[in-house]
């Protein structure tokens, strides 16, 4: 072990510069000169093109961003075939998530009759969309679902309960 070496020309010195003309990066230290490049500050920002209007500002902008959209998580019936549930079982949130099919659920405190309860919720609500298929016969409990979707849960034997 004490013999190994690195490969000839692998490793090569730091470049030291303004270290003397005798070096090669003398003087002007690689930087050529005056110019803007020359400087200590010498570079242009990212975009910047010498003063013309620059392309970001010469192409139009397009579409804005809705702050009221709600975003979901999305559950597809060819993931609730993979998943391998059993027939007849009742898949929940709390199934979805343990199937690794949505996020995580989060704990919300609730108050029942002065008795405080803990109860796992979804980030987002959960829509089960109708893209591959299934022979299995499931309840499935999600806040929101599509028509091919349905069609393809009831055309198995199952039903959907939409929760609010």
């Amino acid at each position: 072990m004490s013999q190994l070496k690195p490969h000839a020309g692998s490793q090569s010195a730091r470049r030291r510069v303004g270290r003397g003309s005798g070096s090669g990066h003398g003087k002007t230290s690689g930087r050529g000169h005056k110019g803007q490049k020359a400087r200590k500050s010498g570079h242009v920002r990212r975009g910047f093109e010498g003063g013309q209007m620059p392309l970001i500002r010469r192409l139009a902008k397009r579409g804005f961003n809705n702050k009221w959209r709600t975003e979901v998580d999305v559950v597809n019936v060819g993931a609730l075939a993979a998943a391998e549930f059993q027939a007849g079982s009742e898949v929940t949130l709390a199934a979805l998530a343990a199937a690794g099919l949505i996020p995580n659920l989060v704990p919300r405190n609730r108050r029942e009759d002065g008795e405080k309860t803990v109860e796992f919720v979804s980030r987002r609500p959960v829509k089960l969309l109708g893209q591959g298929s299934i022979d299995v016969a499931l309840t499935v409990s999600v806040h929101r679902c599509s028509k091919s979707a349905q069609a393809a849960i009831e055309a198995a034997g199952g039903t959907i309960n939409l929760l609010s």
